[in-house]
C-alpha cells in the first residue's frame, strides 16, 4: 500500500475549529474542555480565541492562534497541533512492548490496550504532542494522540473514508491522500505563494525526521508558526535505544539466566540431601 499523509493548508484555513469538533465525535471523546490539572471545573476567559488551551488526553487535535505584525499589519496565523505521524517517531524508538507502531500506511499506530503507561513517549516526542492520564481509583495510566482514525473499532481508513477532520473541513485547508501526490502538490502550492511575494514559504514535513505525514504549506518560516525549525528526537530517547534498553534487556536475560541457575542449584542441593536419607531408611 502507499505511502499516505495529510496536507494541511495554513493560508487556506480559517480555524473554525470543526476539525476539532470532528475528531472528539468520531473518536468518542470527552466533550468537557479540558484544563490543567484536567478537572470538570468550570473554564475561564484566559485571553486567547484558543479553545481548549492544549492539547490533552481526550483533545488530540488543537487549533493555535498566533497575531503576527508586519509592515504595520497584523495578521492571523493558524496552527494545526496534534501528532505528526513521524516516519523517524521518537515515540516509536522508546515504546519497550510495540504499542506505538508504523501501521502500512506509515501513520503512528497505538495500541491502547497494551500501553503500559510508562510515559516514555511523552519525552521522546519533539512536538510534544503525547498526552498521558492516570486514573486515581485504578492507578492505571494510559497515553492519548491523533491516530488518525485508524483506532480499533473506529478506523475510517479501512473503510475507505478520509480522517474526520480531512472530511469535514469546509476550505479544503485539510487533504488526504498519497503523500508522493500530496508532496507534489504542496510544493506546488508554496511555489505559487513564492510568486505572490512570499518568500519565506515553506512546505513543512517533506524531510523533517524522515518525513512527515502530515505536511504543511506555510507562507512564513516554520518558527513563526510556533513549529521547530529543525525536530530532533531526544538525546535522551537516542541513548535509550541505542544504549539504555539493550542494557537493560541484556541485564534482565543475564537475571533471568541467574535465577534459573540458581533453581538448579537448589533442586540439586535438595535431591543430595534427600538421597542420604532414603538410603537409611532403606
Amino acid at each position: 500500500m502507499a505511502e499516505k499523509a495529510i496536507l494541511y493548508d495554513a493560508t487556506r484555513c480559517t480555524a473554525c475549529r470543526g476539525c476539532q469538533v470532528a475528531c472528539k465525535q468520531w473518536n468518542e471523546n470527552d466533550e468537557f474542555i479540558p484544563e490543567p490539572p484536567y478537572t470538570w471545573d468550570k473554564t475561564v476567559n484566559w485571553g486567547s480565541y484558543e479553545n481548549p488551551p492544549d492539547l490533552s488526553p481526550t483533545t488530540w487535535l488543537k487549533m493555535e492562534f498566533r497575531e503576527v505584525e508586519a509592515g504595520g499589519k497584523v495578521r492571523w496565523l493558524f496552527t494545526r497541533r496534534a501528532c505528526m505521524h513521524c516516519t523517524d517517531a521518537g515515540c516509536v524508538r522508546v515504546c519497550p512492548n510495540g504499542s506505538l507502531y508504523h501501521d502500512e500506511s506509515g501513520f503512528v499506530a497505538y495500541n491502547k490496550d497494551t500501553c503500559t503507561g510508562c510515559g516514555y513517549c511523552v519525552d521522546a516526542c519533539p512536538f510534544g504532542v503525547p498526552r498521558s492520564d492516570r486514573n486515581l481509583i485504578t492507578g492505571i495510566a494510559k497515553m492519548d494522540k491523533c491516530t488518525l482514525c485508524t483506532s480499533a473499532g473506529l478506523n475510517r481508513l479501512n473503510e475507505g473514508y478520509e480522517p474526520a477532520c480531512v472530511k469535514t473541513c469546509p476550505p479544503d485547508a485539510l487533504v488526504f491522500g498519497d503523500r508522493n501526490q500530496l508532496l507534489a502538490e504542496g510544493k506546488s502550492r508554496v511555489q505559487a505563494l513564492k510568486d505572490k511575494g512570499y518568500v519565506n514559504a515553506y512546505l513543512y514535513g517533506e524531510k523533517e525526521l524522515g518525513g512527515l505525514h502530515v505536511m504543511y504549506v506555510l507562507d512564513d518560516h516554520p518558527e513563526i508558526y510556533g513549529l521547530p525549525a529543525n525536530p530532533q528526537v531526544p538525546g535522551t530517547t537516542v541513548a535509550w535505544q541505542s544504549v539504555l534498553q539493550p542494557v537493560g534487556w541484556a541485564v534482565g536475560g543475564l537475571v533471568i539466566i541467574g535465577l534459573g541457575i540458581n533453581y538448579l542449584v537448589a533442586r540439586e542441593a535438595k535431591l543430595a540431601r534427600a538421597l542420604p536419607a532414603k538410603k537409611k531408611e532403606e
